[in-house]
């Protein structure tokens, strides 16, 4: 079974919480994208109905307008009931690094606006301790980002600027990100603290406990992580 037939495995299996009438959040990146398109194909069914969705980034917007699902904004509907998203890394306590896709500050405004986050990962994507495979994704912004990124070096990061065909890669809200990679993050909020706190910083991809839910899945069948 190819990491592709795991990642759809667990978006589609991630949209069986959604019900009729609900407001989702439309993650971004590979595996959310599955659950984007299977949401579209049960409202085109008629086994959802009445759905409107937030989207997490523009890709994302694209993608659901293609399919025919309905969207709609936070000023709209400020509380979302699910949200369904991916993810760079999954510690045991649910706690996640988001933001290699680019999106991370959008996903964390539409999860913090959620009643439930479900994220969906295949199982290459836990580990014991956070930062051991993914750098964290910083998104800051563009005046003054070498003094942000000398002070995120300060707190133990090999800070990087993210390019994309060779020029600063630029985000749906205008921002740079710099991919901060740690020897491993003992104290994940103590550091997300830290990284808030430097001026320029707009938001670190470190989501802290706000999943309530992974779907994670394997070779050996789907299994899901809860409070």
């Amino acid at each position: 079974m190819s990491v592709d037939d795991l990642k759809r495995q667990a978006g589609y299996r991630a949209v069986e919480s959604v019900c009729d009438g609900m407001v989702v959040g439309l993650g971004s990146g590979s595996t959310a994208r599955y659950a984007t398109l299977r949401l579209a194909e049960k409202l085109r069914s008629g086994a959802l109905r009445d759905i409107v969705a937030v989207p997490t980034s523009e890709e994302t917007a694209a993608l659901a307008r293609q399919e025919g699902i309905p969207l709609t904004t936070l000023e709209a509907h400020g509380q979302i009931d699910i949200t369904i998203d991916g993810a760079d890394e999954v510690d045991p306590e649910r706690n996640v690094i988001k933001g290699l896709g680019g999106f991370l500050l959008r996903e964390k405004i539409v999860a913090y606006a959620s009643r439930h986050e479900i994220i969906v990962v295949d199982d290459s994507k836990l580990v014991e301790r956070l930062g051991t495979k993914s750098p964290v994704p910083v998104e800051v912004i563009r005046f003054g980002w070498r003094n942000t990124q000398r002070a995120l070096e300060r707190t133990g990061a090999e800070a990087v600027l993210r390019l994309a065909s060779g020029e600063p890669y630029i985000t749906d809200e205008g921002n740079y990100i710099l991919d901060c990679r740690y020897p491993g993050i003992s104290a994940p909020r103590e550091l997300a603290t830290h990284i808030k706190a430097i001026p320029g910083v707009v938001e670190s991809g470190l989501f802290l406990g706000m999943v309530q839910t992974v779907i994670v899945a394997s070779p050996g069948g789907i299994r899901t992580i809860e409070q």
